[in-house]
């Protein structure tokens, strides 16, 4: 079988990138089919010369990116192999060293995939984005990054997260409190995507001076929204009413992020989704970017990809079944 030697000049380096107890070598082992053997700093790849070639590419861009300082994770080696595999002329540390965002808790944000890099460069270079893909791809996350690094360079003064209050099989009306109280759950993603950013206490001290704003879709109404970085999250179960005056809402030196999954649309039978609607009727408009993600760009556990791959390749079949059936008709 095909072999090829690899030899790293630094040895804690080295000792890095295979990772503690060999774990980042094994991930590589298990994704790609190769078998590597380790004699110090020098390392022998074996295997069928396509993967041969793919793992030797991506222990040198790992490597690579080790030198610049940047923490090497097990997840990252996997989201690296990732992208290489679907484009083996990728360079990961354009990807990986685009800093978004450094967390409260010293956590690098930075895209893990191509499509999250083209996201990110999408949201600097328009005022209006909209990022559409299945759940788990870090469109909401990602957003909310770029919404308060926006903030810390003060190129804008507030940050306003919203979403459609929309029953996704529960009743509002069943839900203990007030209203205030019955749609919170609806916006507790995008307080979990702040905490996880700003920590609690600097959301809360944020949300108290009025420079965060988390609120339902209906209380945008009638409002001109200037110097604001703005996320509409789940915006697959907008309805046209509602897409049209949330983007008819921005104001002076203001951006806008839409994110939606349109393969969880929870609104009534027979009601269009304002985003499908937007994404079809707005992408001929310069200043306006869409980006698309796929079940590759999620970076949730591993088994969310093939969770939705499975339900993807039911629910294609479903839909032949439902064109087969009209079509004999």
């Amino acid at each position: 079988m095909p072999e090829v030697k690899l030899t790293f000049d630094d040895n804690n380096l080295t000792r890095l990138l295979y990772g503690d107890l060999n774990k980042n070598l094994n991930t590589i082992e298990k994704s790609i089919g190769v078998s590597l053997k380790t004699r110090g700093n020098e390392l022998a790849i074996e295997g069928l010369e396509h993967e041969v070639e793919l793992a030797a590419i991506a222990l040198q861009q790992l490597y690579e990116l080790l030198k610049t300082g940047y923490p090497v994770y097990p997840s990252d080696v996997a989201y690296g192999l990732r992208i290489l595999e679907r484009s083996a002329k990728a360079n990961l540390k354009e990807i990986f060293l685009d800093r978004v965002y450094i967390t409260a808790n010293q956590r690098v944000v930075s895209p893990k995939s191509i499509n999250q890099k083209k996201y990110i460069d999408s949201i600097r270079n328009n005022d209006i984005v909209f990022g559409v893909g299945p759940a788990g791809t870090g469109k909401t996350y990602l957003a909310v990054a770029m919404a308060i690094s926006a903030l810390a360079s003060s190129q804008v003064k507030n940050i306003i997260l919203t979403r459609p209050a929309v029953e996704a099989g529960e009743k509002l009306g069943f839900l203990p409190g007030d209203m205030a109280q019955k749609v919170d759950p609806y916006l507790r993603p995008l307080y979990d995507a702040l905490n996880d950013m700003l920590g609690r206490e600097k959301v809360s001290e944020y949300i108290e001076r009025g420079i965060v704003e988390i609120a339902p879709l209906a209380f945008m109404r009638g409002r001109t929204l200037n110097s604001a970085f703005v996320i509409l999250d789940e915006a697959q179960n907008t309805s046209h009413e509602q897409m049209k005056m949330f983007l008819t809402r921005l104001g002076f030196d203001s951006k806008a992020v839409i994110t939606g999954d349109i393969t969880q649309i929870d609104l009534p039978e027979g009601k269009q989704s304002g985003l499908v609607e937007a994404v079809r009727i707005l992408k001929s408009i310069k200043g306006i970017g869409f980006c698309t993600f796929t079940d590759v760009d999620v970076v949730r556990h591993h088994l969310v990809q093939k969770i939705i791959r499975a339900y993807a390749k039911k629910e294609k079949k479903i839909a032949d079944k439902q064109f087969r059936t009209k079509k004999t008709k």
